[in-house]
């Protein structure tokens, strides 16, 4: 779901009803025009409309605040210019995903394999998804919607000075993506699957293959695998 307009605020969706019989005309649905095509074909709008002013906001709440505080990992799906898509992983300590205040959120870019498919779509396209999902405990997910921007660790630091410095060969900090949030929401946790934790001492650090479990030529591409 992307809004058309910010999501509703929490005073907002307790008072929009009272709002739409003023003088002025009601706000413009939420959601995209291709999503309220679909909402009145398949007849789903008024649940839809439900979820908009009930599951919604334009920024992260004290709750999701505490839930993004203890993740480590989500799912980060950027865009370049021509809408030409991208789905990535990334992953850290609890609370790596920092909420720096209820509208702003930021993660640090670790070094990865040199592409920077993700940092590049953000240059010339800000909006980015994220998806964060607790497996282990509540099966539940989150869904942060915003505006990115690649900040370097230097200027992040003179504005946030209380961040982390990491010092593991390669998770030292070269930038920081920093997120303005639009909209927040719930991923339903339906058909979310339990997942146990592996203790680290069962942990394999080979793969079928025989490649180390960063990843290597795990699908054959190097070798010319057919």
């Amino acid at each position: 779901m992307r809004t058309g307009r910010p999501a509703v605020t929490e005073e907002q969706a307790g008072t929009e009803e009272q709002a739409g019989r003023g003088s002025e005309p009601p706000a413009p649905r939420p959601g995209s025009a291709g999503e309220h095509a679909l909402q009145k074909r398949f007849g789903t709008g008024e649940r839809a409309d439900r979820f908009y002013a009930e599951q919604t906001l334009s920024h992260v709440n004290s709750a999701m605040r505490e839930f993004l505080a203890r993740q480590e990992m989500f799912f980060l799906a950027t865009a370049d210019a021509s809408g030409a898509c991208d789905n990535t992983f990334r992953a850290g300590p609890p609370g790596f995903l920092r909420v720096l205040d209820e509208r702003t959120l930021a993660y640090a870019e670790y070094r990865g394999n040199g592409v920077l498919a993700s940092l590049g779509n953000i240059e010339e396209n800000p909006r980015v998804g994220i998806l964060l999902v607790d497996f282990f405990r509540d099966r539940v997910g989150l869904h942060v919607n915003g505006r990115a921007r690649v900040v370097e660790d230097a200027a992040m630091r003179t504005a946030h000075p209380g961040l982390p410095v990491e010092e593991a060969p390669g998770r030292r900090t070269p930038v920081w993506v920093e997120i303005a949030v639009e909209e927040a929401y719930v991923h339903c946790g339906k058909y979310i699957p339990r997942l146990a934790r592996v203790r680290e001492d069962e942990r394999d650090e080979e793969t079928p293959g025989g490649t180390r479990r960063k990843g290597g030529d795990y699908f054959g591409v190097a070798a010319g695998r057919p």
